[in-house]
């Protein structure tokens, strides 16, 4: 295989970028209050979702609201924009934190760390940074490149994707506290259990040639150093994660809202419910073909709850889908051996039909 060109990860000169000028104690206050007053303007909308999805779906579109399709199309309504404001929060908010943090300084709190507490750190981290095909291949080169334990490093790719805030707040939203508790708790455990696992096996020899001779760029990638810049770097994650996103998470919804409309009552608990052992194992099987994201998986979790499939077998399925895809997979083919990758997915896989079968004995 060809090494891919990956210029952010060779090592190169840079001159040192400049310090950005402090803002004005005045400037500094605007910001603030615009902020504070958008927010409760966010608030203010968001409160009214629901007696506006109710308008536009019984009253301007005249749907008997015991109807199927009344249903279907007042969930759709409302879910649709509670979603996306609750991303497009979030986003903002972590683009904001992740201001204090290059690639470079993630790496360095990695690197040289015992492995088990790496595992941990890692896990964490993840958890700030979504990860998608997109940046599988650089932040895997530059954290194997970096002397990080190829275990750490897995514990990080597993919480990524699969326990990242997008999927936590979306979680709180629709369906509490609890559950979002309970799904941050066994991803994380998940994460750094399978990332310590994967560390025992000593499979380095896996990883493609042409990684290891890749060198990490010793250089700090520029960040903001103001407010006014951080502001702006929040803005511009919304746009480019909001704007990556929100077709998958309209296209969520509208399944969600065929299976809250349509689909009568006890069928996902005849396929999906505590009594059939193999609806676990099968959900991880459905799951992993698929495409699909936090955004977009989490409103399809809610219909399915809500039509009666037990919680664990309907957590295992959003797992699958969002840390085991398919197209993810193809992906890590361009730094790992298909040894390596099968015991990615078969230590992880295990994972999540524990914690499937956990919650469905104990709930």
């Amino acid at each position: 295989m060809q090494p891919l060109k990956l210029t952010n990860l060779a090592p190169q000169s840079q001159q040192p970028r400049p310090q950005a000028q402090p803002l004005s104690p005045t400037t500094t206050i605007r910001y603030l209050m615009t902020g504070l007053f958008s927010l409760a303007v966010w608030f203010a909308v968001y409160r009214q979702l629901s007696p506006l999805a109710d308008f536009l779906a019984f009253d301007a579109l005249n749907l008997p609201p015991d109807s199927r399709l009344g249903q279907a199309t007042q969930f759709f309504l409302y879910d649709t924009p509670k979603v996306l404001m609750l991303l497009s929060l979030v986003v903002f908010a972590v683009g904001i934190l992740r201001s204090f943090f290059t690639p470079e300084r993630t790496r360095k709190i990695l690197a040289g760390r015992r492995e088990s507490v790496g595992n941990v750190l890692a896990a964490l981290l993840g958890i700030a940074t979504p990860f998608c095909s997109c940046s599988a291949v650089p932040l895997f080169i530059g954290f194997v490149t970096a002397g990080i334990p190829l275990g750490v490093t897995f514990s990080f790719l597993i919480a990524a994707p699969m326990v990242n805030e997008v999927a936590l707040v979306l979680l709180y939203g629709l369906l509490g506290w609890k559950i979002a508790a309970l799904y941050l708790i066994t991803g994380l455990s998940i994460a750094i259990l399978a990332g310590w696992t994967i560390g025992r096996l000593h499979m380095e020899k896996y990883v493609e040639e042409w990684v290891k001779h890749v060198l990490a760029s010793g250089t700090e990638t520029a960040m903001p150093g103001n407010l006014q810049e951080r502001v702006r770097f929040g803005w511009q994650a919304v746009q480019d994660i909001v704007g990556r996103v929100w077709v998958f998470v309209i296209l969520g919804i509208a399944v969600g809202a065929a299976i809250h409309g349509y689909v009568p009552e006890g069928f996902m608990a005849s396929i999906m419910g505590k009594s059939a052992w193999w609806s676990v194992p099968l959900a991880v099987l459905i799951g992993i073909p698929m495409y699909a994201n936090a955004a977009g998986i989490v409103p399809v979790l809610q219909a399915l709850l809500e039509k009666g499939a037990a919680l664990g077998t309907a957590l295992a399925f959003m797992m699958s889908v969002i840390a085991l895809s398919l197209p993810e997979m193809v992906i890590l083919r361009k730094v790992l051996k298909p040894a390596l990758i099968a015991t990615f997915v078969g230590v992880v896989g295990c994972g999540i039909l524990l914690v499937g079968y956990l919650f469905n004995l104990i709930l």
